[in-house]
């Protein structure tokens, strides 16, 4: 009973998301494309759906193509309610091509 607790976290943690950056033009914000399966209800087959949402990048750190893990929070604004919670991995830097033998 001598155990203290500041602040408990639901039960099974905050939900979370997978998905992919598809903008960063936005300022401390970033679209977020998450993708998900569902069953044909008829024939059975698994269609791929998505859903585009926006969430909180507090610092800015992300970059179109990069694999994040989202978070659940209060709503931040009219069309946020998730906050960046890492980056899985870093999208490849577009590099520019030079031909270097044509003139």
């Amino acid at each position: 009973m001598s155990e203290k607790t500041s602040a408990k976290e639901p039960e099974g943690g905050a939900k979370t998301l997978l998905g992919r950056v598809v903008s960063d033009k936005m300022d401390k914000t970033i679209a977020v494309r998450v993708d998900r399966l569902i069953k044909h209800p008829l024939y059975g087959k698994y269609v791929r759906r998505f859903t585009r949402l926006m969430a909180h990048d507090e610092d800015n750190v992300c970059r179109t193509g990069d694999l994040v893990v989202l978070e659940a929070s209060r709503p931040i604004s009219r069309h946020k309610a998730w906050k960046l919670r890492e980056v899985i991995s870093r999208a490849e830097e577009k590099q520019k091509q030079v031909s270097e033998g044509s003139s």
